[in-house]
């Protein structure tokens, strides 16, 4: 299918045209069937001569409906244009060409109509004149009169031509659906219609509603009234939709794929035949202004970047919008076109001053309309590449430029991945030498102090730079928390004395006064120094194998005192040693009181010198302990 807008003065006769062309009604409104003029959209199709289906969008010719006509033009590759052989070219006609100028808009026929009553050779000579310098100076013309049929059939053989000239649309690009008409239907609910210029839809598919971002799904499709259960661009779409009412959906509305566009308050776009195009003016570009693009309308506000023809657009209303898009600027007092513009960045970044501003129109000077993605990630430094695929500037099928960085779902510059390695290394050296207790750079510190966007590029980075990342934080291989010279004697202190007594726990008035911080009893402990049993009671780290071998001398069950007496502790150490024995699987509960031991280190009791593990835990049977 081909969608073609049918533009042109009220008064050219389009609707009768279009009547003769399809036999079809393009006037919805019976107020626009009485005064004979085109007031909203209308839509109708034809088979041309090669079996190809052409369906036009009819706009309004009234000035005073030119908001509707650049919602019928947004979302269209083609137009036939209408110029009356009685009438001639119009103001309106020239507003017109200036919209499908502004969106873009390359590929058209003139139909010269009216020849009946006028001289179609010389309107055709004066539409010639007029479009010389427009993407439409090449357009084939064709004299036709709707009321005679005169030339109707060289008007369908030159449209034929033209939907053979047409580019072939994006069809893996995700879905997007401008919506131009809503209603109910009864028994089936809310139904949108609009011109699918991308992509596909299916029934069953679920969308997003946007600017609302309400997830909905189709029920039902049709395409020129015939259902279908698949629908490809280019192609006039009428979508029966579930769990949205009538009046949450409006025109300038899109349906799009989830997660398959980037909705954007915000674009960078470079301004084309501004409209005066003398440089006073030009600097003059009116702040408030609308924005079209699709069947959409919204308001914006502008500001120049520099002195350059770029500018910054603010939105209204966010707005799924790609990169290399042409948008309109309409100024609706004068109701015209102010200029075209071409989106060169949809997700931009903040700015603020006006030297921000010039610097901005620096970077964008040498940004094309066409992507470029390699370029994209040098010039962002550092992208998500859903975001590319989100902006059209990376496809689906697209392998990750091969002269960037992808690491964790982001591209990134090479000259930043550098700076970002070098950055880290030197902030992981910083680190070890200003905490020697903590050597580890945290790395959440470390994502902020690089300036990463996502921590998680914290860990390709440390791959490859040989770094080592567990609980210590970053850091590099070998290197671990040291404790200072006062720490070193005093930790020596506490373990001969454990090694003494291994359950008499010093307290902590006495690690207190020993000089061991909470921060240097950590660092043991991480060291397998010291085992912390709970709270402030820190043991040798074969206290849970020395107390289990004391423990297997005791008749069983026994309670928690007979286990205090047996290790030869106060209550302050047993509570916690024996919860710690519960949890390592060394004692199990029978009752709240009572224990029995689960598995026991060898009858022989580890000697005063031991650290470690002694000998091989056993079962009350003898046997080795059974896996748990």
């Amino acid at each position: 299918m081909h969608v073609i807008a049918t533009a042109g003065h009220v008064d050219h006769g389009k609707s009768t045209l279009l009547r003769a062309l399809t036999g079809m009604e393009p006037d919805r409104w019976a107020e626009e069937r009485r005064r004979g003029m085109t007031i909203d959209l209308g839509y109708v199709w034809t088979t041309l001569p090669s079996g190809a289906v052409a369906a036009f969008v009819d706009v309004p010719g009234h000035q005073r409906f030119f908001g509707n006509a650049l919602a019928g033009f947004g979302p269209v590759p083609a137009v036939l244009l209408v110029v009356a052989a009685d009438e001639g070219w119009c103001r309106q006609t020239s507003e017109h060409v200036a919209a499908l100028r502004a969106l873009d808009v390359r590929h058209g026929v003139v139909a010269i109509t009216r020849s009946d009553l006028g001289d179609a050779e010389l309107a055709s000579e004066e539409a010639a004149l007029h479009l010389a310098g427009t993407p439409l100076a090449d357009a084939e013309h064709v004299a036709v009169s709707g009321v005679t049929g005169e030339g109707l059939p060289e008007l369908r053989d030159a449209l034929d031509r033209l939907a053979r000239r047409l580019p072939a649309p994006d069809l893996v690009r995700p879905a997007r659906l401008w919506v131009d008409r809503v209603f109910t239907v009864r028994g089936a609910g809310t139904v949108v219609t609009g011109t699918l210029g991308g992509g596909t839809l299916a029934a069953g598919d679920e969308l997003v509603l946007v600017p609302s971002g309400r997830p909905v799904g189709i029920r039902g499709l049709e395409s020129l009234k015939t259902t279908v259960d698949r629908a490809d661009a280019v192609a006039r779409v009428a979508v029966n939709l579930r769990g949205v009412g009538r009046d949450e959906v409006r025109r300038g509305d899109a349906l799009i794929a989830p997660g398959g566009w980037h909705s954007t308050a915000e674009l960078d776009v470079r301004l084309h035949d501004l409209r005066p195009t003398d440089e006073a003016r030009r600097r003059a570009l009116p702040e408030q202004l609308t924005l079209h693009i699709g069947s959409a309308a919204v308001p914006v506000r502008t500001r120049t970047l520099g002195g350059s023809d770029t500018a910054r657009l603010t939105l209204a209303t966010p707005l799924p919008v790609a990169h290399g898009e042409r948008v309109a600027l309409h100024d609706p007092g004068r109701r015209s076109v102010v200029a075209g513009a071409d989106v060169i960045d949809a997700a931009p970044p903040r700015l603020s001053g006006r030297r921000a501003r010039a610097a901005r129109a620096l970077v964008l000077e040498g940004v094309a309309r066409r992507p470029d993605p390699a370029g994209e990630v040098v010039r962002r430094g550092a992208v998500r590449r859903e975001l590319l695929l989100a902006l059209d500037i990376l496809s689906a099928d697209d392998a990750d430029p091969a002269t960037v960085v992808s690491a964790a779902g982001w591209l990134v510059d090479p000259a930043r991945w550098d700076a970002w390695r070098e950055a880290l290394l030197a902030a992981v050296d910083t680190r070890a030498a200003a905490h020697p207790l903590a050597p580890g750079l945290p790395g959440e510190a470390a994502a902020r102090d690089l300036g990463l966007p996502d921590v998680k590029l914290l860990d390709a980075l440390v791959a490859e730079t040989r770094l080592v990342s567990d609980g210590w934080g970053v850091h590099r291989p070998g290197v671990a928390a040291t404790l200072p010279e006062r720490a070193e004697r005093a930790l020596r202190q506490v373990e001969a004395a454990l090694r003494a007594t291994p359950f008499t726990a010093p307290s902590a008035a006495e690690l207190d006064a020993a000089g061991l911080t909470t921060r240097e009893l950590s660092v043991a402990v991480a060291a397998g120094r010291l085992l912390r049993v709970g709270g402030d009671v820190y043991l040798l780290p074969s206290a849970a194998e020395l107390a289990a071998a004391e423990l297997s001398l005791l008749a069983e069950p026994f309670t928690l005192s007979q286990a205090r007496e047996a290790l030869g502790t106060t209550r302050r150490v047993a509570v916690p040693l024996m919860e710690h024995l519960d949890r390592v699987g060394v004692t199990r509960r029978v009752s709240p009181e009572l224990r029995v031991l689960r598995a026991v280190q060898a009858r022989r009791r580890p000697g005063p010198g031991d650290h470690g593990g002694g000998g091989l835990r056993q079962d009350r049977r003898g046997g080795p302990e059974p896996p748990r």
